[in-house]
């Protein structure tokens, strides 16, 4: 099975040659060069592919892309409000180094040099990032923000955290 990675979503139809808006969480102002296909969850767990004929960034948070096959205004809406995602070997291609998203599949280290595991899933809130990881077969949320962040080692891929006492007793 591939790995695939939740970027965003199409959030609406631009123009009228069918082109849609697609609103990602990559960081940086994003056009999908050498990208050759998105994959649009059209039902849960159903990934389809959409080949990009182009792409064109609006900014650094949403990117007018014209997908091949999708030709009218009508045909961009159906896609509305459908998750994107992308193969991982391509969203590391894209992904902004500084953007939280970028910490998929790095591995969370405490303090005191313990091994959490691998990051899951990043949510993205308005004063902190939370990161969801596997702690003994449960879900775990740990808090990234000034205070609990130590580092970041992009070449190890590990991000070490000072976690407040007592949090993962929560989850144990």
């Amino acid at each position: 099975m591939k790995d695939y990675i939740n970027i965003g979503r199409i959030v609406a139809a631009f123009g009228l040659q069918g082109e849609v808006i697609l609103k990602h969480a990559l960081g940086k102002k994003t056009i999908l060069k050498d990208i050759e296909a998105v994959f649009v969850e059209e039902h849960k767990g159903s990934y389809l592919p959409y080949f990009v004929e182009s792409s064109k960034a609006k900014d650094t948070e949403e990117t007018y892309v014209k997908l091949e096959g999708i030709n009218t205004r009508e045909a961009a809406s159906r896609l509305n409000t459908k998750p994107v995602w992308l193969l991982d070997e391509d969203f590391r291609k894209l992904a902004g180094k500084t953007a939280p998203i970028s910490l998929l599949g790095f591995q969370v280290i405490t303090d005191e040099d313990e091994n959490l595991g691998p990051i899951e899933e990043v949510i993205e809130q308005p004063h902190q990032v939370l990161l969801r990881i596997s702690l003994d077969g449960k879900e775990a949320l740990i808090p990234l923000h000034a205070e609990s962040l130590d580092k970041i080692d992009h070449k190890k891929k590990e991000v070490h955290v000072i976690l407040p006492d007592g949090l993962l007793d929560i989850y144990r």
